[in-house]
């Protein structure tokens, strides 16, 4: 508005006629700003989405490649060991520890490894020279070498992911029949007692055989009780050879020491998800995590 006609500007009005074209430029400035932040933001979420949509690609090309190579790998190791053309025994130990080194979570090699054991103990009988009673010893050391890694590899996985216990069964005398000390292991805010009993002992396989009594509490059902019996040797792989518990926990016992005085043994209490990948959880367990899920998100 202009002044009245007669009447002298003051200051205000100065002021009011030098800053109103201002704030046009002003706004056309802050649109202009605004556009330019908008565009750099779309402009890095494109190609943040363009570099993980590339990335993804890449790593399905990757993982696709590396499942024919071990498709290949296996089906040629399996063939050895099913169409036996008169390999040697170090051919099927190198064999198995190909199989054992890349398929230890998949598969269940015990009858494999219990075969080849029973081939070198019918070898080294059978052998006449010193040179051949050293081959077999060999293939023995390297086949119970084999199990042990994957034993320890798989343990300690299983040990970051759940609860452990050692005992050691004194073997200087008959253990038949010997109780161990139970344990109570807390997984998920569940509490598990085991109690293991000792059935039988295979000194010359070094296999031992336990009853395993497990203790669940269950709000809704009461304490529920559950009993097996098994036999643990160094071809039990815990990923593999394991027990199912409530909510879709698993348990397996390990051998890791066996002599003439003592054996070393360990119960590993652990989810169910870090089960052999050949495990698929049954439909109820999958129900009762996304219901317990849910609770614990409600509260």
């Amino acid at each position: 508005m202009s002044p009245e006609p007669g009447k002298q500007r003051d200051f205000w009005d100065k002021l009011d006629i030098i800053l109103r074209p201002m704030g046009g430029l002003l706004t056309a400035a802050a649109i202009a700003v605004f556009g330019f932040v908008t565009s750099s933001v779309l402009d890095r979420r494109q190609a943040m989405d363009t570099n993980t949509r590339l990335y993804s690609e890449l790593m399905s090309r990757r993982e696709e490649s590396e499942s024919a190579l071990r498709k290949d790998m296996f089906v040629s190791i399996i063939n050895s060991f099913v169409n036996r053309s008169g390999t040697d025994l170090n051919s099927d130990v190198l064999n198995l520890e190909l199989l054992a080194y890349n398929f230890h979570e998949s598969l269940n090699l015990k009858p494999l490894f219990v075969d080849l054991r029973k081939r070198i103990a019918r070898a080294e009988a059978a052998a006449k020279t010193p040179e051949a009673k050293a081959e077999c010893a060999d293939c023995a050391y390297r086949l119970g070498r084999v199990a042990r890694e994957i034993v320890r590899k798989q343990l300690v996985v299983l040990e970051g992911a759940g609860r452990k216990f050692d005992r050691t069964i004194d073997m200087s005398n008959d253990p038949e029949g010997t109780s161990l000390e139970p344990a109570t292991l807390t997984l998920d805010s569940i509490p598990t007692t085991f109690s293991l009993d000792v059935l039988g002992v295979d000194k010359e396989n070094h296999e031992i055989r336990v009853g395993l009594n497990i203790e669940t509490p269950d709000p809704a059902q009461g304490r529920q009780t559950k009993s097996v019996s098994f036999t643990v040797s160094f071809f039990d792989f815990p990923m593999i050879d394991n027990t199912r518990l409530l909510r879709g926990q698993r348990c397996a016992i390990v051998l890791n020491g066996f002599s003439e005085q003592s054996a070393d043994i360990t119960m590993v209490l652990f989810p169910g998800v870090y089960a052999s990948l050949k495990e698929k959880p049954y439909y109820n367990e999958v129900i009762e995590n996304v219901l317990n899920a849910s609770e614990s998100l409600a509260r």
